[in-house]
């Protein structure tokens, strides 16, 4: 989302009135909607899982609105522990963040991870609602796969993906669905995209005059810290970093407040999505999935 932004505040570096700066700049961004922001999609694949000597498999599901989308399933090396759902942050694609979760299947974990529509090789343009479609339909199509229904399920969602993933494991627990949710880490996550984009856009002066209404073009209830409470009695992690230059700490700090029980606390000290370079971070993520 901050490159976004930076990219439309160099577009405007050589206008020379400020007036038709920010007329332009707000025209641009009421186009597209605010929600656009959001997402930093590329097609370029940066590595493939074979190149970190994982064995994969090339995953396509196709959307009730006709998008297709692609995805990677990673098979844990001998007997699984557990599956993890992992759910990526805006920029790039999955090939771009594969190396947060690739130390996970030498752990004894599968895991399954999407594109959402616009992202690599999935087909469409992104948006909110679509994000959020998208990782439900990989979620149901996981909790269908043989080699995951006899293992504990959870959803690992960084920055982005961390707001979808608490959407969807809100509204999965509020449903009852079944197979049942084993646990939920959230890993510099926003606390609603309503709030972020208003604090984004109040960060630079070319958008701070645009910040409420702009922002008020997202739906209110894409908070997060409105539904996180909904994930109990599913247990919950939420880790921030002090240091994360993205998604301010605070942010952390809020959605745990809010967050039901049972749930844990994970204060890191690296950039944003950088948690899993760290060995002791990664030991006490397996520490809660051991638990779970």
């Amino acid at each position: 989302m901050a490159s976004r932004l930076a990219h439309l505040l160099l577009t405007m570096h050589n206008l020379k009135t400020p007036i038709l700066a920010l007329l332009l700049l707000f025209a641009m961004l009421l186009q597209s909607g605010c929600s656009s922001l959001f997402f930093y999609p590329d097609q370029t694949t940066y590595i493939t899982p074979d190149r970190l000597n994982l064995a994969y498999e090339n995953i396509y599901l196709d959307t009730a609105d006709g998008e297709t989308l692609h995805g990677w399933w990673l098979p844990a090396e001998g007997q699984p522990n557990g599956t993890i759902y992992f759910l990526h942050g805006n920029a790039q694609n999955i090939s771009s963040h594969l190396l947060n979760v690739a130390w996970l299947p030498a752990e004894g974990y599968n895991v399954f991870t999407i594109d959402y529509r616009g992202y690599g090789k999935s087909t469409g343009a992104p948006d909110i609602e679509g994000a959020l479609h998208d990782s439900e339909i990989g979620l149901r199509w996981l909790m269908s796969q043989g080699n995951s229904q006899n293992t504990p399920v959870v959803i690992l969602g960084q920055s982005l993906g961390g707001a979808l993933g608490l959407t969807l494991a809100s509204e999965w627990v509020q449903r009852g669905e079944t197979p049942e949710l084993a646990g939920v880490i959230l890993d510099g996550t926003f606390s609603g995209f309503r709030g972020i984009a208003k604090e984004k856009l109040g960060n630079f002066w070319l958008t701070w005059p645009f910040q409420i209404p702009l922002s008020w073009t997202i739906p209110d209830d894409y908070e997060g810290v409105d539904q996180i409470a909904n994930i109990s009695p599913v247990p919950l992690m939420i880790i921030h970093s002090v240091r994360d230059g993205i998604i301010p700490f605070h942010h952390g700090q809020v959605l745990y407040e809010a967050a039901g029980e049972p749930k844990q606390f994970l204060q890191t000290d690296t950039p944003h999505a950088a948690t899993f370079i760290i060995p002791a971070y990664r030991n006490s993520v397996l520490e809660f999935l051991g638990q779970n």
